[in-house]
C-alpha cells in the first residue's frame, strides 16, 4: 500500500518550490536542495492555509493565551506572518534589514508594547540566525516570546531558539560549509535564491 503523500511538501511540489540545484542560503551554507517559499505562498489559499496550521500550533502551546503581535523577518517571513497573525487575531509586525549596519531593526512606525505578547514567524529555518535576531529585537522592546515557527525546519529539529518551537515540516537537508563543499569543488555554480531563475526538481 502506498503512503499517503505528505500535504506541506506536495504543495511545493505542485507549485514548483521544490528546486535541486547548488544554492546559497541565508545562513551561508551551500545545500543542493532548496524549498523557495516565495513560489508557494504566491498562491493565497497555501498561505492561508500554512498560517492556520501554524496559528494551530502555537495555541497548542499556550492555549489560554493571547498573542498580542507576530513579528517576521522581512522579506521572507512577510506573507506567512501576516496569515499567521490573521488567524490568531493579533498584529503583523515585521524586521528590516539595515544595509550599513547588517543588522535587524523594527522601521516603519512599528512599536511593541513592554509585556505585550509575541511570536515569531518565518517561512524556513536552517540555522535560525533570522529568528534569533527578531526575538532579540522584540526582548530589547520589553515584549515577551512565547514561541517561534515557520512553515520549513530544514535543521532538522537541531536549531535552538531559546523559546518553544513549532513547524509545518521537519527536514534534515545536506547542506555544507563553503570551504567544504563537494558541489563547489565539481564545478557547479552557485546560485543564490531569487537572484536569476532555477528549474524546479522532479
Amino acid at each position: 500500500m502506498t503512503a499517503p503523500a505528505d500535504p506541506i511538501l506536495s504543495a511545493f511540489r505542485d507549485t514548483g518550490a521544490y528546486l535541486r540545484g547548488h544554492f546559497r542560503l541565508t545562513s551561508g551554507l551551500h545545500s543542493p536542495e532548496y524549498l523557495q517559499c516565495a513560489l508557494v505562498l504566491q498562491h493565497p489559499r497555501h498561505a492561508e492555509h500554512f498560517g492556520r496550521l501554524l496559528a494551530t500550533e502555537f495555541r497548542r502551546l499556550e492555549p489560554t493565551l493571547n498573542i498580542g503581535v507576530v513579528a517576521a523577518p522581512a522579506i521572507g517571513g512577510l506573507i506567512i506572518g501576516h496569515e499567521v497573525a490573521r488567524s490568531l487575531g493579533a498584529r503583523s509586525i515585521f524586521t528590516e534589514r539595515d544595509a550599513a549596519s547588517e543588522k535587524m531593526v523594527l522601521r516603519r512606525g512599528f512599536l511593541v508594547e513592554p509585556n505585550e505578547t509575541a511570536v515569531v514567524v518565518e517561512d524556513v529555518v536552517t540555522t535560525g540566525g533570522s529568528s534569533r535576531e527578531v526575538i532579540e529585537i522584540l526582548r530589547d522592546a520589553g515584549a515577551r516570546v512565547i514561541a517561534a515557527g515557520s512553515i520549513i525546519d530544514r535543521s532538522g529539529g537541531a536549531v535552538d531558539l531559546g523559546v518553544p518551537r513549532v513547524a509545518l515540516k521537519t527536514l534534515e537537508v545536506v547542506a555544507y560549509s563553503p570551504d567544504d563543499c563537494p558541489l563547489c569543488r565539481a564545478g557547479s555554480p552557485v546560485i543564490k535564491p531569487g537572484s536569476r531563475p532555477v528549474h524546479a526538481a522532479n
